[in-house]
């Protein structure tokens, strides 16, 4: 009888926990690795200098103050809306709704600035407009989380589906409010009296919402980390059964996390009505709603670490779109950098957590023995 026991060429193996410093060192040889990749993909397809393209995309984003503040501004909102899926994907809700939790805020901002234009002093108009428009998120966010909590639907699908009514109802005020008539578009909101636009700091219109959201990021971070509802997040994330066998109500910890995150969004959908775009459109929270879900993620739900992450992405964004202006390359082309960046950065993710020991190796030999 043949006893020997087959070893597979590769076995793979969880880690222990790894320093952070090592996981840092991982992902920044992914990074390395994935610019190795396109450079030698732009040098074969394109024939144009990869070194080149490389600082084109950091003038995209670094060239000017204005360039600099622009990015700011974008990271700002994208961190915003990545802090507030993240309790809710702690408590392993899979709140897919952000985009229409931005959109029911940034109606709600639309809606004051249009109808209590005329009606309320500008401080008092500024004040309507975030409270309605977290009112708004978080009610958007409580919807699914009240039909998951009293008969389990999934949050999934149900959150996904609320961004289209969201986004549809956006559509339909928009053909109300549309200036002129007949554009299909409302146009800058209070353009000659700017009531309801967020007040500048110095000259800069951006640093406000900067300044908010570094804010927001320090307390989100003692929240989920030393607060009481952060510690039932935590628990009720890891087990529903244990969750109650301490005593915590789940169904009351799920709604009230779904509601904190679904406002936050809304919070994110007023900074960019009143604080940057002062309009309104069916496109403008521009997927961050999805792009978050990737940014938590891989921040592996750390504050501290999204602010990293948020940076990242929102660079490469800026960047794929000067290497199209100063290139003359299809914006395609941009997206497909970046796509293969993001894909080595999450590749990277699976060699934090697992191991690889080859054939030979004393340690798959030992392990193969010991299964014999």
């Amino acid at each position: 009888m043949n006893n020997k026991t087959h070893v597979p060429l590769v076995h793979i193996s969880r880690r222990a926990a790894l320093p952070w410093y090592k996981a840092w060192a991982i992902r920044a040889a992914a990074i390395v690795l994935a610019l190795i990749v396109c450079g030698v993909i732009t040098a074969l397809f394109t024939g144009e200098d990869p070194f080149a393209l490389y600082l084109s995309m950091i003038e995209g984003a670094f060239g000017s103050s204005r360039r600099i503040w622009a990015l700011l501004q974008s990271v700002a909102i994208l961190l915003c809306v990545s802090l507030a899926v993240t309790p809710a994907f702690k408590m392993r809700f899979w709140n897919i709704g952000g985009e229409g939790q931005i959109m029911a805020g940034c109606l709600a901002t639309a809606a004051c600035m249009i109808v209590l234009r005329d009606v309320l002093p500008n401080w008092l108009l500024i004040a309507t407009m975030l409270v309605t428009s977290i009112i708004a998120g978080g009610v958007w966010g409580l919807i699914p989380a009240f039909f998951k909590a009293k008969w389990n639907t999934n949050e999934t699908l149900f959150t996904l589906m609320m961004n289209y009514v969201a986004i549809q109802l956006v559509a339909f005020f928009i053909i109300i409010w549309e200036s002129p008539a007949g554009s299909g578009n409302v146009g800058i909101i209070n353009q000659q009296s700017q009531a309801g636009w967020l007040p500048m700091i110095g000259s800069n219109r951006y640093m406000l919402n900067v300044i908010v959201v570094a804010v927001i990021t320090v307390l989100m971070y003692v929240y989920l980390k030393y607060s009481k509802h952060g510690y039932e997040i935590s628990v009720v994330g890891e087990s529903e059964r244990t969750a109650r066998y301490v005593g915590i109500k789940v169904e009351r910890v799920i709604m009230r996390t779904m509601f904190i995150s679904g406002a936050l969004c809304g919070f994110a959908g007023f900074l960019l009505v009143a604080g940057t775009d002062h309009t309104i459109t069916t496109t403008i929270s521009a997927n961050r709603g999805f792009t978050a879900v990737m940014v938590s993620w891989l921040a592996k739900f750390s504050p501290v670490f999204m602010v990293f992450t948020s940076f990242l992405i929102e660079f490469l964004a800026r960047g794929a779109s000067e290497i199209a202006t100063d290139f003359g390359l299809n914006e395609a082309y941009g997206d497909i950098l970046t796509g293969i960046i993001l894909f080595f950065i999450i590749g990277s993710e699976f060699f934090i957590t697992y191991k690889l020991h080859f054939r030979g190796g004393r340690k798959a030999q030992k392990e193969a023995a010991e299964n014999v």
